[in-house]
């Protein structure tokens, strides 16, 4: 298959699936190997970064997604006719760094570390889509494991969570 048309593939699959996908899934429904798809996605996103374009493909972890560039949320808001979503609460950015960085997590333990009922934070973050339940720890009650999403990912403009500032030592 030439170069021209894996691109034009993996971009029109990118667009129309919506959702980041890893590049195995994209190896196999082209059958090219991985190491040619990840410098095909490289080549897609060098285009893309040298053009004028009003869409970029980002990389989350090990995934990649088509998506509109920041720059010009302001103007899908007003076309889409979106409302501003009410930013979070110093509780709410307590608990989602809680669990940014310990993750997975309990309930409990963030109500351990916080002192306070978090009910309402968790809600609220996993209604945002910043976290998600990620199993249940095999303790009697099988309390929920809680741990952040890739649209926190996106939010916060990283790649992966290595991306993450250090906490300061309490020495």
């Amino acid at each position: 298959m030439e170069i021209k048309k894996a691109q034009a593939i993996i971009e029109a699959i990118l667009f129309a699936y919506a959702e980041p996908l890893k590049i195995d899934k994209l190896s196999r429904s082209l059958g090219i190997d991985k190491v040619t798809v990840f410098k095909l996605l490289e080549n897609i996103i060098d285009k893309y970064d040298q053009q004028e374009s009003g869409i970029c493909i980002v990389k989350l972890n090990d995934q990649y997604q088509m998506c509109a560039k920041p720059i010009y949320a302001e103007y899908i808001r007003k076309i889409m006719d979106a409302r501003r979503n009410s930013p979070l609460s110093p509780a709410a950015m307590e608990v989602l760094a809680i669990v940014a960085y310990n993750q997975p997590v309990t309930k409990s333990f963030i109500e351990q570390v916080r002192g306070v009922d978090c009910a309402g934070s968790i809600s609220n973050l996993v209604n945002k889509d910043l976290i998600e339940e990620k199993g249940r720890l095999d303790l009697p009650g099988k309390p929920l494991l809680y741990g952040t999403t890739l649209n926190f990912l996106k939010c916060f403009g990283i790649s992966s969570l290595d991306e993450l500032p250090t906490l300061p030592s309490n020495e």
